[in-house]
């Protein structure tokens, strides 16, 4: 299918650059099939869901993975002290990540970059696309370097208009985050306060969680014109056997799974048999999600409003259809909803049986 397809024009002004608080006080679009669109707010959640429905919320915490430093090492003297930006966005083992390289022409294998407060890595590994394996260096573990060197990962569409401060330390974390790993937040549950959780409680309605450590490819524009063309990122979750045997008799009693965030909704159908029983999950999953694919474990999805012509646009084009999600958008920027990571939500419930 045609990239293209997933574009559409946003005016710049609703690019949210801070979340509205209270957060469950953000705007919800509810889209249900073969029904008029409606505005609506995250705080009516509990009355929107029906008791026994299942909400499924991802624990991962993003850890301040953006690290700038210079260039050390062997190597011409020209070369030498060239300034070096680094994402992190998967781990591969205690020490060892892959990262984005800013200004990686500058780089080779076997330099250090000398980072901030003492924190340095070797440039280990340079991969055909043209990420770097960085081995950090020292007896500390790598979380705590980050945390004395590293700043938060906002995305470039948030970064690039004002710079990353203290605030965001809070502000980019959902009240689920507990497993350090993640270098871009589940940002749908960033709507979620202790009032909405006490709420739903009372309303009946189900929580679980898993974990996927979102990278920073989430954020990757799609260069392919055709999506059979692009090559997503590898990301790590994990799953464990009794939510999964929970997650299973919730959809057979005939309650909804509802993924909070297109991150729980992709570990949730990577984990899922062609016969939609949801298994245990350990490891990575590379999904991608585009209009065709039968959906096996979800019943609906709670996100906030995707980039132009991204994967994300292409997954919940897959659930709701392509032209309903572009009509969608349409009115969302015509209701002036506030986009992206710190913006509005929406609640998108297929029709019954549309997953199976």
């Amino acid at each position: 299918m045609r990239v293209d397809a997933f574009d559409f024009e946003l005016p710049p002004e609703l690019i949210a650059l801070r979340p509205v608080s209270p957060r469950h006080s953000a705007r919800m679009l509810l889209v249900e099939a073969d029904k008029p669109l409606a505005d609506r707010t995250v705080i009516d959640l509990p009355e929107i869901l029906q008791p026994g429905d299942v909400l499924v919320f991802n624990d991962t915490r993003v850890i301040p993975a953006q690290l700038e430093g210079r260039r050390g090492g062997s190597g011409t003297e020209a070369k030498i002290g060239a300034k070096i930006g680094a994402t992190l966005h998967k781990r591969i083992d205690l020490r060892r990540w892959q990262a984005f390289i800013r200004n990686a022409k500058r780089l080779k294998e076997g330099d250090t970059v000398e980072f901030s407060s003492g924190v340095s890595a070797i440039a280990e590994e340079r991969h055909k696309d043209g990420n770097f394996t960085l081995n950090f260096q020292g007896d500390e573990p790598v979380e705590v370097l980050l945390e004395r060197a590293g700043r938060m990962p906002l995305p470039p569409y948030i970064a690039g208009k004002r710079p990353t401060d203290e605030r965001d330390k809070s502000d980019y974390q959902t009240i689920f985050a507990k497993e350090d790993g993640a270098v871009a937040a589940p940002t749908a549950a960033l709507h979620f306060t202790p009032e909405l959780l006490d709420a739903l409680d009372a309303r009946g309605i189900v929580r679980e969680t898993l974990t996927l450590h979102v990278g920073a490819g989430t954020f990757l524009p799609v260069k392919a014109e055709d999506t059979d063309d692009h090559q997503m990122h590898a990301e790590w979750g994990r799953i464990d056997g009794v939510t999964a045997d929970r997650l299973n008799a919730a959809r057979a009693n005939g309650n909804r799974v509802i993924a909070v965030g297109t991150t729980s909704l992709r570990l949730l159908e990577s984990a899922a048999t062609d016969d939609n029983d949801i298994q245990p999950f350990d490891g990575d999953t590379s999904i991608f999600i585009t209009p065709g694919y039968r959906f096996r474990a979800v019943d609906g999805l709670m996100t906030n409003f995707h980039l132009p012509k991204s994967t994300l646009m292409m997954l919940v084009s897959a659930l709701m259809g392509q032209e309903r999600m572009m009509a969608v958008y349409d009115h969302a920027i015509a209701q002036g909803y506030r986009f992206y990571s710190y913006g509005d939500s929406s609640l998108l419930l297929p029709s019954a049986g549309a997953s199976a």
